[in-house]
């Protein structure tokens, strides 16, 4: 018996009826037509020797040697096009697409886009605003940063940024908080996307740091940190807000620091690509600036008093 495989527009059209269990939405995917997908299918039986679908009464079914071919079909599929849209990126070195978590994205690289534009004006960014780990290579994705603990196992990574948290609001707000316990008679406003943190980073764990006992447990919850610094741009009380991403508008004076004491953790920000990818020009360049603009957000950090998580609940 011979090993020798059929045309791949054969497997490629079996793959297609399979996945969809349905002659003409295979062959609307794949943009021919249903007599057309038909011939290729029978191509494919007639070099294997034996029906790979029951036709039946406008439906089909896979025999049982066809179910025996769809996983490996299946598989070689996914890996051609992976290996084929890998060796498209690698020749494209005008666009790079990032991945950041949502209120990154919006606090952090959105303000900073137009200075990236102005000195890389031959490349293109593209965003994908998402909190779930990528698959680089699958995902289409370029470049991604994410904040957490690792380890990023068979990637590149690049530690880049720390986060400290502290109390933040307006400067309205702010005019009646002169000693931390005034923060117990005003509205709290909790970020819960970093419920993970261990030890937390949380109100208690600042009251805790501050020497202020039964702080109030309850206050306006958000998902998302971005949301959270909205709230308290918009008067809504004080966040214990991530200086990073808060960075813009304290630079602007719109939110400031009523108390200069900030948590920090292990988790921080860091920046992953596919292993080898962080010296391919237009990569390199993007990492180049991300870090000099990060070291410009870092400045902002001298004015505080920081305690380590791990002190501020021992």
């Amino acid at each position: 018996m011979s090993d020798r495989l059929p045309p791949l527009t054969a497997l490629r059209a079996f793959e297609a009826a399979a996945r969809h269990m349905s002659f003409a939405l295979a062959a609307a995917e794949l943009n021919v037509t249903p007599a057309a997908l038909s011939f290729q299918i029978k191509s494919l039986e007639d070099h294997l020797g034996a029906q790979v679908f029951k036709r039946l009464n406008r439906a089909i079914e896979l025999t049982e040697v066809g179910q025996l071919l769809v996983p490996g079909t299946r598989d070689g599929f996914e890996t051609l096009t992976s290996a084929w849209r890998g060796a498209r990126r690698f020749l494209d070195q005008t666009h790079i697409t990032v991945t950041a978590g949502p209120a990154f994205t919006s606090k952090w690289l959105a303000p900073r886009m137009f200075d990236f534009a102005q000195t890389h004006p031959d490349i293109e960014l593209r965003f994908s605003a998402a909190l779930r780990m990528m698959d680089l290579d699958r995902d289409d994705v370029d470049v991604a940063i994410r904040f957490g603990y690792g380890p990023d196992n068979g990637v590149y990574s690049e530690r880049i940024l720390e986060d400290y948290f502290a109390p933040l609001c307006t400067p309205e707000v702010a005019e009646s908080l002169k000693h931390p316990t005034d923060l117990l008679s005003v509205p709290l406003l909790y970020s819960d996307d970093t419920s993970f943190l261990n030890p937390p980073c949380d109100w208690g764990a600042w009251f805790n740091a501050v020497g202020v006992e039964n702080p109030p447990p309850n206050g306006a919850h958000f998902n998302q940190a971005d949301h959270a610094i909205d709230a308290a741009l918009g008067n809504a009380g004080v966040v214990l807000g991530r200086l990073a991403l808060a960075h813009k508008a304290m630079a602007e004076g719109r939110l400031i620091a009523p108390f200069q004491v900030a948590l920090s953790t292990k988790a921080h920000f860091r920046v992953l690509c596919p292993t080898g990818a962080q010296t391919r020009p237009h990569i390199a360049k993007f990492l180049q600036w991300l870090r000099a603009e990060v070291q410009k957000a870092d400045m902002i950090t001298d004015q505080f008093e920081i305690i380590s998580a791990e002190d501020a609940v021992a």
